[in-house]
């Protein structure tokens, strides 16, 4: 089966309001993953720290530029992720909707190719 990655992605205002309920959004959380895993499609799962506590590292230039966050420039921040091993698309998608998130938040469902699909490197 495919595997499809749900990427949480949210801005400043989902981030706080996602903290705000943080022990209620921890607990939805867990039982998403608990679901996730008695219907077989949990592969893994990880939030994101702070982005306030990482850094970005931006190749537009000659040489790489380092950038301590918080991102005024970012618009929406990539908080983490649940990998599924799913049948569809639409399958991932079904999943997608029940993610616990908070109002403004977004999760893309991508498809994470398999190593057979991947060119490989001779030498």
């Amino acid at each position: 089966m495919p595997k499809y990655m749900l990427i949480m992605r949210g801005t400043d205002e989902s981030n706080a309001a996602m903290m705000a309920n943080i022990d209620e959004m921890m607990a939805t959380t867990r039982q998403f993953i608990e679901d996730l895993f008695k219907a077989g499609v949990y592969v893994a799962a990880e939030g994101l720290d702070d982005p306030a506590q990482g850094v970005v590292v931006d190749f537009s230039g000659e040489a790489p530029v380092v950038t301590d966050g918080p991102y005024g420039e970012t618009k929406e921040l990539f908080g983490g992720f649940f990998l599924l091993d799913v049948a569809s698309k639409q399958e991932a998608v079904e999943w997608a909707k029940r993610v616990p998130a908070a109002p403004g938040a977004k999760i893309e469902v991508r498809r994470v190719p398999g190593s057979d699909e991947v060119p490989q490197v001779d030498g």
